[in-house]
């Protein structure tokens, strides 16, 4: 499985911006989808999760009401829309794959992309 995630760019405080990740699997309806991001010195961690049906999503507090999740499995992409970005979603943002339910720690998904970076000014 190969992602590849793309998107980024920079933008000011209160845009929006959209992500997305391409994955290249015959299977990809068989994987949950993961977005995680990782800020200057700080750990990678989970911003949301959708399930491989898409039925079920997940959110960080730091996402919910302000990031959205989708995936079309007939494109095999997964998108994160952002709105009313703020400084502190300053990060390089990974789209990550697992075979099995959704999950939000990053050691239980097996492939990433290679990451895209999001700068927010104030």
């Amino acid at each position: 499985v190969q992602l590849q995630a793309f998107g980024g760019g920079l933008v000011q405080t209160g845009d929006s911006l959209s992500l997305s990740c391409a994955a290249s699997v015959q299977t990809f309806r068989d994987y949950a989808m993961g977005w995680f991001r990782q800020a200057p010195g700080k750990e990678r961690e989970f911003v949301a999760s959708i399930s491989w049906t898409g039925g079920k999503t997940y959110y960080s507090d730091a996402a919910k009401d302000r990031f959205t999740i989708s995936r079309d499995n007939a494109k095999n992409t997964v998108d994160l829309q952002m709105n009313s970005l703020k400084p502190e979603d300053t990060a390089v943002y990974y789209c990550a794959a697992r075979l099995g339910p959704t999950s939000e720690y990053a050691y239980r998904y097996d492939y990433w992309g290679q990451g895209t970076l999001v700068t927010v000014s104030s």
